[in-house]
């Protein structure tokens, strides 16, 4: 059987937080911007941090897992 839980969790989370797309943490501008569609280097390495946490949390603390027959 295998585990497709961490494959699973870590594309919804990519999609999800991708810098721009829903949100932008922290903006050009301002602090948080919305659907702007355009990044910078602070904002991927939020980003990064919140995927990696989030995913953490998920697959080691929650231990989730998907197994396929």
């Amino acid at each position: 059987m295998s585990d497709w839980a961490p494959v699973l969790v870590g594309v919804v989370l990519f999609l999800l937080l991708q810098p721009g797309l829903l949100f932008s943490f922290p903006g050009k501008g301002k602090q948080i911007e919305f659907s702007r569609m355009k990044t910078n280097g602070k904002a991927i390495f939020i980003h990064t941090l919140i995927f990696f946490a989030l995913f953490s949390i998920l697959i080691l603390a929650l231990h989730l897992h998907i197994y396929t027959a």
